[in-house]
């Protein structure tokens, strides 16, 4: 993949999911990001999601974006923490 995208070594992307809600800037800006870099991602409007939206409050999570990586739930807004953890560089 190019230099911008996920690295070689990667084998197999992780399963991610992004929390999002409708008119959300952020959430936008996490999903163009996550698609200018070749991750693949769910999309899961937490407003429409009641599963979802408990799952994210459960986890102390209370604003949108948030982002599940191989599991596990952070802010999606922190868009260094996202890159590191899918080995995005940038």
């Amino acid at each position: 993949m190019s230099a911008q995208g996920v690295t070689p070594e990667a084998t197999e992307p992780p399963e991610v999911i992004v929390y999002s809600t409708p008119l959300c800037i952020p959430c936008e800006e996490l999903k163009r990001h996550l698609t200018a870099n070749n991750v693949p991602f769910t999309l899961v409007d937490v407003l429409i999601d009641e599963d979802a939206a408990e799952l994210l409050e459960d986890a102390g999570i209370y604003s949108s974006p948030a982002i599940s990586i191989a599991g596990e739930l952070f802010d999606g807004a922190d868009a260094a923490r996202v890159n590191a953890l899918l080995k995005i560089a940038g």
